[in-house]
């Protein structure tokens, strides 16, 4: 029996690593990443590459996306602005959101799963621990799979999933340890490829979902702050 192909955005970090986990129970897979002049786009890559030999993925696609340097806006593509230390329970947009980024994500990935014949679109966005990222609300996913119905072919069928949106960070982590996800070979650091630096948002997310479930986080860090 022939079994559906999906594609799932890796961007090496420890979300998309336990949505690739639950997107293999049912589908082929066929893994996107993107390259888009982050701090730490070397690291982020060798994850991609891992996880996806990890899974066996039968494609994989790395796309050069470093316009996201020239248009500038965020700690993370913009060495002139530092990454903030954590604050994970602020409610402003932290300095580490690239405008948009995830809207040109998503129509990449609508054309390769266009061409290639896939059926869904993977994205491991979290609503509750975004860090208040508005390119990773439930509505803006809603929208966006309108926008994929109106805009492709008439026989195309491609629906975007977003099985962690609501889920907290010790929830994710145990549902990839449940599913037997790599998060070993995940890597979540905003600013270092070494060891990751403890005090970033996106490391302090993950030492606190890790806290929160109990579970030692597999990864080294500079410090490791209680959060």
């Amino acid at each position: 029996m022939k079994i559906d192909l999906a594609v799932v955005l890796v961007s090496g970090g420890m979300d998309s690593c336990v949505t690739a986990a639950i997107a293999a129970q049912k589908y082929e897979l066929a893994f996107l990443h993107l390259n888009y002049g982050q701090k730490t786009e070397r690291r982020e890559l060798k994850s991609f590459q891992d996880i996806a030999k990890f899974f066996n993925a039968t494609k994989k696609l790395v796309v050069d996306a470093r316009f996201f340097t020239e248009i500038g806006g965020s700690s993370l593509t913009d060495d002139s602005i530092p990454v903030s230390q954590a604050d994970i329970d602020s409610k402003e947009i932290p300095s580490s959101y690239v405008p948009f980024r995830n809207a040109n994500i998503l129509a990449i990935a609508t054309s390769y799963a266009e061409v290639i014949g896939a059926v869904k679109i993977f994205i491991g966005a979290v609503e509750e621990d975004s860090s208040g990222y508005p390119d990773c609300r439930a509505d803006f996913y809603e929208a966006f799979n309108r926008v994929i119905d109106i805009g492709t072919k008439p026989a195309t069928k491609i629906v975007i999933e977003t099985p962690l949106i609501n889920l907290k960070k010790s929830e994710i982590i145990k549902k990839g340890i449940e599913l037997g996800a790599p998060l070993q070979l995940s890597w979540s650091c905003y600013q270092s490829e070494d060891l990751a630096c403890g005090v970033c948002d996106s490391c302090a997310l993950r030492l606190r979902g890790f806290k929160s479930a109990g579970i030692e986080d597999p990864i080294k860090y500079k410090i490791r702050p209680v959060y």
